[in-house]
């Protein structure tokens, strides 16, 4: 079974046991698929889907700190759930002591040994940990062990 076909199940199962923001958190989320493979001019592959997945949990986690900051708990407990719904979706994620090893391997490939290589190292990184781990996260690993190296 692929992904869509997972997710258009999960959705008729909870609509059929009326779970309000499941249903609307899915239908969203099949709607942003669908925009992307209209886009795309194509059928989406699997990790299609899970990129979306993943701009989606990346929206929902930036609107939780909106919210936050707003004083929104009602929006918080909202989108959290949400959030929730649509991470189960997403891989396995990276365990910090798992991305350290990989950029680590990165650094090493591309002799990398100032911040102007981070380019480098980003290009290499971010294919093997796509959907896996935070790009932004990543992003801080890479540049703070690429600062510890005095560049």
């Amino acid at each position: 079974m692929t992904l869509l076909e997972s997710l258009q199940n999960d959705l008729k199962e909870a609509q059929l046991a009326r779970d309000e923001i499941e249903v609307s958190t899915l239908r969203f989320l099949l709607a942003q698929i669908s925009n992307a493979k209209i886009a795309k001019g194509s059928d989406l592959t699997d990790e299609d889907i899970i990129s979306e997945v993943s701009k989606e949990i990346k929206r929902h986690k930036e609107s939780i700190e909106a919210f936050k900051k707003g004083n929104r708990e009602d929006l918080v407990e909202k989108e959290t759930k949400e959030l929730k719904i649509l991470e189960a979706y997403q891989p396995d994620q990276l365990s910090a002591d798992q991305l350290n090893k990989l950029v680590d391997v990165a650094i090493s490939k591309c002799n990398a040994s100032t911040i102007s290589d981070m380019g480098k190292v980003m290009g290499i990184l971010m294919p093997s940990v796509k959907g896996r781990a935070d790009g932004a996260q990543v992003l801080n690993i890479v540049k703070s062990k690429l600062d510890s190296f005095g560049g």
